[in-house]
């Protein structure tokens, strides 16, 4: 690593832990009750007229956010609480709080520390608190150390449960922690502050410029899909609001009128007297503009009889959309079926659209789905409760700009070109921003473990 401050230690030994291997000589290795006092929360989220009012930092907080300070304090959750649960919960400067319960292992002992005493805020259920002993740990090492692959990969070992995962008090009072001098825990916590910064703010700036072509590429699919690729064209008014003025030469029409749509009811179940197929199901529309072969094995296996089979299969040039989803902005999400699949059916919560050939070319349907404008119109129809959803009639009557078939291919031809190149820039962009990530996680474990040492300011390697 090409720092200044950083060097290898002049001794090691080992430290009895097989995780970590050896440690600088000088270090300790204790038990984590050893160094402060660890608690579990059991306030709830209930509201109680006899009790006093508090803010709960919950699970969400923990999880979203690496500090918990004074500028979360309108994201923390209304609640009331007893004097005793008051003063026993109370966040203070350089707690550490963790995920302690999780429906997955991996989101165990997700750690976030405090910044600030916060008075009239609570820690809330699914969360433990370490309090250190400031003369034995640093809270904001500590944290880094939750922090490193190393140290967490204990905790999700150590979870228990089946349908949700949790941790008993005796996996984080008994979990082995190496303990520098409190002066060098310092240095270190103060040099992973600012290293992680730096590295934070190129991710951020990064993340910045991604968003910036996706918008060029929402811009362009936009425009595209309801102008045209030639500007000289003479215009005329649609008669439909949301698509405005299209080239004189296009008809607007029903989406009944151009092709057959279809809802699935192929169910995910397996049954002996039934042949087996893949279903691509709601996640694959969701993750993949592109249904192909080079997915097949992501389709999650099931059978049908059939009729279903003949029903449901998907065919080249085929667009599915979901048509289910638990926020009407998932709603409408499409998807090209680029090659004939046999053997793989369309699952329950997508609807098919498969166009008449002579009169709509479905990779310009799929990017006319793709548009904001073509596709805030099922946003808007979706229908629902605790989950909406599209009907038949939604998708059937949704209004749709009509260009001449040879345009259609054109225009189809040239989105997937500029496209693609925008989706390469994103695609190096977001391997740089995950290789940041991944140096970041890097240099916390080696740092926190002792494989590398932090030499403070002013000290000479």
């Amino acid at each position: 690593m090409s720092d200044r401050h950083v060097r290898r230690y002049a001794a090691y030994k080992e430290s009895g832990v097989e995780w970590l291997g050896e440690v600088p000589e000088h270090w300790e290795v204790k038990r984590l009750k050893e160094l402060g006092k660890i608690q579990n929360s059991n306030v709830d989220k209930k509201t109680h007229p006899d009790e006093k009012a508090v803010r709960l930092c919950n699970y969400v907080d923990v999880y979203k956010h690496e500090f918990i300070n004074s500028r979360l304090l309108q994201e923390f959750m209304l609640a009331t609480a007893d004097e005793s649960e008051i003063k026993k919960f109370a966040v203070k400067q350089n707690d550490v709080l963790i995920t302690k319960d999780s429906e997955t292992a991996d989101d165990i002992a997700i750690p976030a520390l405090v910044t600030e005493t916060l008075i009239g805020v609570l820690y809330g259920y699914h969360l433990a608190q370490i309090r250190t002993n400031s003369k034995k740990l640093f809270g904001p090492y500590l944290f880094r150390l939750f922090q490193s692959n190393s140290y967490n990969s204990r905790f999700e070992v150590s979870a228990k449960g089946i349908t949700r995962v949790g941790l008993g008090q005796s996996a984080i009072s008994d979990a082995l922690t190496p303990v520098p001098p409190l002066p060098e825990q310092t240095s270190i916590a103060a040099y992973l502050d600012t290293k992680a910064a730096q590295i934070d703010r190129q991710v951020e700036l990064l993340c910045k410029k991604a968003t910036q072509y996706g918008k060029l590429k929402q811009s362009l699919i936009n425009e595209t899909v309801t102008r045209g690729l030639d500007s000289t064209v003479p215009m005329k008014e649609s008669g439909v609001e949301w698509i405005g003025e299209v080239p004189a030469h296009w008809e607007v029409k029903r989406l009944k009128e151009l092709g057959k749509i279809q809802n699935s009811n192929v169910d995910k179940k397996t049954h002996p007297d039934e042949k087996a197929v893949r279903l691509c199901n709601y996640v694959d529309v969701y993750k993949h503009e592109f249904i192909n072969s080079r997915l097949l094995q992501e389709f999650m296996l099931a059978t049908a009889d059939e009729s279903e089979i003949k029903k449901f299969a998907v065919k080249q040039n085929d667009v599915l959309i979901t048509k289910d989803s638990e926020t009407a902005d998932d709603i409408a999400i499409p998807a090209l079926v680029t090659e004939t699949l046999i053997g793989v059916l369309y699952g329950y919560h997508l609807a098919q659209i498969r166009t008449n050939s002579k009169k709509l070319f479905g990779p310009y349907l799929f990017r006319l789905f793709q548009s904001n404008s073509y596709n805030s119109r099922f946003e808007v129809s979706a229908k629902g409760i605790t989950r909406v959803g599209l009907g038949q009639s939604a998708i059937s009557d949704a209004l749709t700009p009509v260009p001449p078939l040879p345009e259609q291919t054109s225009i189809a031809a040239y989105l997937d070109t500029k496209t693609a190149q925008i989706d390469r820039i994103v695609s190096t962009i977001n391997t740089q921003i995950d290789k940041l990530k991944e140096l970041r996680k890097t240099l916390i474990n080696d740092v926190v473990t002792g494989k590398i040492k932090v030499i403070p300011e002013g000290e000479f390697a």
